[in-house]
C-alpha cells in the first residue's frame, strides 16, 4: 500500500512538472491525487526563511519534509514545525540523501548563494520558489531564466507584494488609462546602502561559531573570515559586495515590481546611469544612489520610458504638473507621471490620484489580495505557471542589477544589447562586470 501511495504521489508531481501538458486539465490532476501533498524542503530556516517556510506550510497540500540550513543555532522553529524533518547543513548533502522524496525548494538566503542553489535544485527537476532579488548578478539571473524554461517546473521569486491589492490595484488603474500615457517613473526607498553592519572596510576576524558552517556560508563568495556581531551572518550581508546588493538589490525587485507589471514592461533597457552615489569603496554599496534608466515604450507609455531610481532617503524633485508641491511623498514607493494625472503608489500603501480634485470622483475596485505563497504551491498542483515566475523575474532583475554596475561607473552612459549580454561604455567593453569568478570547488555552469 505504502509503495502504491509514493508512486501516485511521484506520477503526481512528475506531471505536474509539464505544465504545457497539465495547464489545460487541472480538475483531471486533482482528481487523481486528491491525497497527494507537495514535499518540500527549505533552504535557510530563519528570517525571510522562516517567513517563506512558515507562510508554505501552511497551505492544506504542502508539507516539509527537509530542511537546510548554515546555521543550526537558528533551526528551532522549523524543527517544531516540521519535527519528523530532518536538519541538513550542506544544501547538497540534502539533496543527494532526499533524492525524488522532494518536489519543490523554498530558499531564503544571502543573495550571493541563490543562483548556485536554484540552479542545482532546478537540474533536478525540482520547482523552486527563490527570494528576491532573484541573483548576485546579471550573468546568473539569465540563468536562472533559461534554466527554469528547460527544466519546465513551477517558479517564483518572493517579491510578496506583488500579489498585495494595493499593488494590483496600481497596476489595474495604470493598465484601464487612468492617467493617460505613462511619460516617465520614479522609484525610490529610505533604505540605505549600506547601515546594516555599521562597517565599510573588513573588521578584524574571529572564529566562527560551532554551529555555523562558514564555509559553505561563503559558497561561490571569495575566501574571507568569519567576523563576529551582524557584520556577515546572519544580518549585514546585503552591505558587502561580494554577498548582497545594497539598497536597490534589497528593493528593486519589490519597488519596481509594480512598474514592470502595469506597463507591461518585457524589453531590457538600452541605457543605464547612476547620476549620483554618496561614495563607495570595493567592499560595501553606497549609502546613497541614484540611477536613470531607460526603456523602450509601448503602448501605456511614450517611445522611451525613462524610469529613476533613488535610495538613502533621497527623494524626486520631478513631480510633474498634477502633484501639489506640498504633497508629502511616502517614504518609499513609485511616482508614475502621466499626461492626464499622476498615480502615487507607496509602499506599501493604496495608489492615490492626482490632481484630487479631478479625481475626486473616479470610482475604482480594489483588486483582490492574493496569497504569493500558496499561489506558487496552486501551481504545483495545477500545473499552471503563476505571474512573477523566473521568466518575468529575470528580466527584472537583470535590470536592478544593472544599475550596481552603472553604480561602479558613476556618471557613465552604459548602453546594453541583452541579446548578446554586452554591455559598454565611455571606457569600453564592461561585460566583465556582469558575471564573478567563483570560489574553487563552486563555480557555477551555464545553462546550455
Amino acid at each position: 500500500m505504502k509503495q502504491e501511495i509514493a508512486m501516485k504521489r511521484r506520477n503526481f508531481i512528475r506531471h505536474t512538472s509539464t505544465a504545457g501538458i497539465l495547464a489545460g486539465c487541472p480538475a483531471l490532476l486533482r482528481g487523481q491525487n486528491l491525497n497527494s501533498r507537495i514535499q518540500l524542503a527549505a533552504v535557510g530556516t530563519e528570517g525571510r526563511g522562516w517567513a517563506d517556510l512558515s507562510a508554505m506550510a501552511s497551505h492544506a497540500k504542502g508539507k516539509y519534509v527537509a530542511l537546510c540550513d548554515v546555521d543550526l543555532a537558528r533551526t528551532a522553529k522549523a524543527r517544531k514545525l516540521s519535527p519528523d524533518a530532518p536538519v541538513f547543513q550542506d544544501y547538497r548533502e540534502m539533496l543527494a540523501k532526499t533524492g525524488d522524496t522532494v518536489d519543490a525548494l523554498t530558499v531564503g538566503i544571502p543573495d550571493h548563494m541563490h543562483a548556485r542553489v536554484s540552479l542545482d535544485c532546478m537540474r533536478k527537476g525540482k520547482h523552486l520558489f527563490c527570494q528576491k532579488p532573484l541573483t548576485h548578478n546579471v550573468w546568473e539571473a539569465r540563468q536562472m531564466r533559461l534554466q527554469a524554461a528547460k527544466s519546465k517546473v513551477i517558479t517564483r521569486m518572493g517579491n510578496q507584494i506583488h500579489s498585495h491589492t494595493f499593488y494590483r490595484t496600481a497596476v489595474q488603474l495604470i493598465q484601464k488609462g487612468a492617467i493617460g500615457k505613462v511619460q516617465r517613473v520614479h522609484s525610490w526607498v529610505a533604505a540605505t546602502g549600506h547601515g546594516k553592519s555599521g562597517h565599510i572596510d573588513r573588521p578584524p576576524p574571529a572564529p566562527a561559531p560551532e554551529k555555523l558552517a562558514w564555509d559553505v556560508w561563503l559558497g561561490v563568495a571569495p575566501e574571507r573570515p568569519y567576523v563576529e556581531g551582524k557584520v556577515y551572518h546572519p544580518w549585514g550581508w546585503r552591505d558587502w559586495q561580494d554577498f548582497g546588493n545594497g539598497a536597490l538589490g534589497d528593493f528593486g525587485c519589490h519597488i519596481l515590481d509594480p512598474v514592470f507589471t502595469a506597463l507591461r514592461i518585457d524589453e531590457p533597457p538600452t541605457e543605464i546611469k547612476c547620476s549620483y552615489h554618496s561614495g563607495m569603496n570595493n567592499e560595501v554599496w553606497p549609502a546613497q544612489n541614484v540611477v536613470e534608466y531607460k526603456f523602450p515604450g509601448n503602448q501605456l507609455s511614450g517611445k522611451i520610458l525613462p524610469i529613476t531610481w533613488y535610495d538613502g532617503n533621497r527623494l524626486p524633485r520631478d513631480r510633474g504638473r498634477h502633484l501639489p508641491r506640498n504633497e508629502a511623498l511616502p517614504a518609499s514607493g513609485s511616482l508614475f507621471i502621466g499626461e492626464e494625472g499622476t498615480l502615487v503608489l507607496p509602499h506599501v500603501g493604496a495608489p492615490k490620484l492626482h490632481p484630487q480634485k479631478k479625481f475626486a470622483d473616479y470610482a475604482y475596485e480594489l483588486a483582490d489580495n492574493q496569497n504569493h505563497f500558496h499561489g506558487w504551491l496552486d501551481g504545483i498542483i495545477s500545473g499552471k505557471q503563476p505571474s512573477d515566475g523566473f521568466d518575468y523575474a529575470g528580466p527584472l532583475t537583470e535590470a536592478v542589477l544593472l544599475g550596481n554596475i552603472a553604480a561602479r561607473h558613476r556618471g557613465d552612459h552604459l548602453q546594453w544589447q541583452a541579446d548578446p549580454m554586452m554591455l559598454t561604455g565611455p571606457k569600453g567593453d564592461l561585460s566583465h562586470f556582469l558575471r564573478r569568478d567563483y570560489r574553487n570547488g563552486w563555480d557555477i555552469k551555464p545553462t546550455s
